[in-house]
């Protein structure tokens, strides 16, 4: 009897915070998600510029090895991935037609990528914004195989920029710059 005593005694401070915690919590609404996507997508803009700006001019070319894209041309390629995916989630007209930015000679200025990665998260920026959430859970068939909600695809879309801004702090650490800091929030 006194066990069961001692274990209710040890038990119940445990179960009575994990019940308050439960009464304390809120629901998260499909607004509060698209609210935080948008802040997400405004964070990451930023974050991928601090890469565009830390990484010298003359070094848009450089390629870690040969057979891997050159700084630029990752940058291209986030920036026409992140029109591609996010337009086919939306249905809304891209603001660039060209998707080969990245094999484009007149593209690899930094100029050029600053405008284009720049446009391209403006675009995903707004295509949340205006996006109805009511449609988010709605699938649709990607790359002609692929079956994935709305929701699916613009988290697909957030993952693949990161993936590819990550890959590029090599290429600044390798021409003997300091890669900008983490941006959580």
């Amino acid at each position: 009897m006194k066990k069961t005593i001692l274990r209710a005694a040890l038990y119940f401070p445990v179960l009575a915070l994990a019940f308050s915690f439960t009464a304390n919590a809120q629901a998260v609404t499909l607004e509060d998600l698209k609210a935080q996507m948008v802040k997400d997508w405004e964070r990451a803009k930023t974050y991928t510029i601090d890469y565009l700006n830390v990484m010298p001019a003359d070094k848009y070319s450089f390629k870690a090895t040969d057979s891997v894209r050159s700084f630029a041309q990752q940058m291209l390629h986030l920036a026409g991935a992140n029109v591609m995916l996010m337009s086919n989630t939306t249905d809304l007209k891209t603001p660039f037609m060209r998707m080969d930015l990245e094999s484009s000679a007149g593209a690899q200025s930094k100029d050029s990528v600053m405008h284009f990665v720049t446009a391209s998260y403006d675009f995903c920026i707004n295509a949340v914004k205006t996006s109805d959430i009511s449609k988010w859970g709605e699938k649709k068939k990607i790359f002609g195989r692929f079956d994935e909600t709305k929701l699916a695809m613009l988290m697909k879309t957030f993952e693949h920029q990161t993936h590819h801004r990550g890959q590029t702090t090599i290429y600044i650490r390798l021409v003997g710059v300091k890669p900008p800091n983490e941006r959580l929030f």
